[in-house]
């Protein structure tokens, strides 16, 4: 099975997946919005860069935020604060579930008598 971070898509396969033209995924990267896998001239896609690509297809032209806007605010907050994404959608988006923020099983740390900390 291929993980959605393997790099398998050219940039026409990506483009069509997305429906868009491959100059919009070259700005894109120009932008430093997207970071391609480069092998030579080639440009090589994941799973996970498809999905971000849609996420920054729908702030742009369904919330009306620029590109300018969507790189100044990344720098303060994650993608997803920016997008709204319903939990739902965040589940299945590796950015978010590697961020830390999911909930996770917390083990109790608990003192020794002797004063040591133990699990």
């Amino acid at each position: 099975m291929i993980s959605d971070n393997q790099a398998i898509f050219t940039i026409g396969t990506a483009a069509r997946m997305l429906e868009i033209h491959p100059r919009t995924l070259r700005i894109y990267e120009e932008e430093n919005l997207v970071k391609p896998l480069r092998r030579g001239q080639w440009r090589y896609y994941t799973m996970d860069d498809i999905r971000w690509i849609q996420c920054l297809r729908n702030m742009i032209h369904e919330q009306g935020i620029s590109i300018a806007a969507i790189k100044k605010l990344l720098k303060y907050t994650p993608c997803w604060n920016i997008a709204d994404c319903p939990f739902e959608m965040r589940k299945q988006c590796t950015a978010f579930m590697a961020n830390g923020l999911v909930p996770r099983k917390v083990e109790v740390v608990k003192k020794s008598a002797s004063g040591n900390l133990a699990a």
